[in-house]
């Protein structure tokens, strides 16, 4: 099936279109737009330039983009010395958000994890000024200890050698995912991933500072990935989130909080689903906010 024609030819680059060498996409209103990861082999096709040496992906994808959430670190962890290169390929105000390692999120006892917490955590710092949220993941078949969780939220610090740290969590047993899960990250002041998915809990509830979502319904048959007034709907709600509101047509645990008009960082990341769609997604997103 070919794709509909939602996305213009711009999405379609240049065969002999070079990375930029400074320029990158400015965060819109404190919004971030990304994809998960920057190496898949069909965005050869239709994302990256014909003749771009693999590389390169990282330069292009960062100028093309305002975020980008690392999947890799779920498998392990990375030398400073990687981080720090990767930072310097990405323009100034580019944010990476990482996944913390399934060797600590698959532990049995979490509390006990405080040692290789602190070895990712004072790893990934070296990304410096482009390091963005951390993501700690609980695939839906972890049943969680109310207090082991507690207790693993103790240990995730506030700062590491100076740097701010953001924790962004993604608890996806429907179980465990209730007003007393709300309660206790609220208490920690961290942020709970919103799931635009029916296989994940989806919940819109804000516990944080900041928002953090994944937009998990990309389509292969259509160009942007999403249609037009779908785009324009992700739009707004962004909007909403940035400005210190809240989208009234989001799945929530708890009734909506007033709005309190401080401004907020968002982060969206199209994420799975027709993968090779999710960069055109991005772009056609950050258009839309740009407007």
């Amino acid at each position: 099936m070919s794709p509909r024609n939602d996305a213009p030819d711009l999405f379609a680059p240049s065969a002999s279109e070079p990375p930029d060498t400074d320029a990158g996409v400015p965060a819109v209103d404190g919004i971030r737009v990304g994809v998960g990861g920057w190496t898949f082999a069909p965005w050869r096709r239709n994302f990256y330039p014909d003749g771009l040496v693999q590389r390169r992906e990282l330069e292009y994808a960062s100028r093309r983009l305002s975020a980008i959430e690392i999947n890799g670190t779920y498998y392990g962890s990375q030398k400073p010395e990687t981080y720090a290169r990767w930072a310097a390929e990405t323009p100034p105000g580019f944010v990476f958000s990482a996944k913390a390692p399934k060797r600590i999120m698959q532990s049995r006892v979490l509390a006990g994890t405080g040692g290789q917490i602190d070895d990712f955590l004072g790893g990934i710092v070296a990304l410096g000024d482009r390091l963005g949220p951390i993501v700690w993941q609980f695939d839906s078949n972890r049943r969680l200890d109310r207090d082991d969780f507690a207790a693993f939220l103790q240990r995730l610090p506030a700062t590491v050698d100076g740097h701010r740290l953001r924790h962004v969590l993604d608890v996806r047993d429907p179980t465990f995912v209730d007003g007393d899960y709300l309660v206790l990250v609220r208490r920690h002041g961290m942020a709970t991933v919103f799931a635009d998915s029916d296989d994940y809990p989806s919940f819109a509830d804000i516990t944080g500072d900041f928002v953090y979502a994944r937009l998990m319904r990309s389509q292969a048959d259509i160009a942007t990935g999403y249609p037009a007034a779908s785009l324009d709907r992700w739009a707004e709600r962004a909007h909403a989130w940035a400005a210190g509101d809240e989208p009234v047509d989001l799945p929530r645990i708890e009734p909506a909080a007033r709005a309190t008009g401080k401004p907020r960082e968002a982060f969206i990341f199209f994420i799975s689903a027709a993968k090779e769609r999710n960069p055109a997604a991005a772009m056609a997103l950050i258009d839309r906010l740009r407007r």
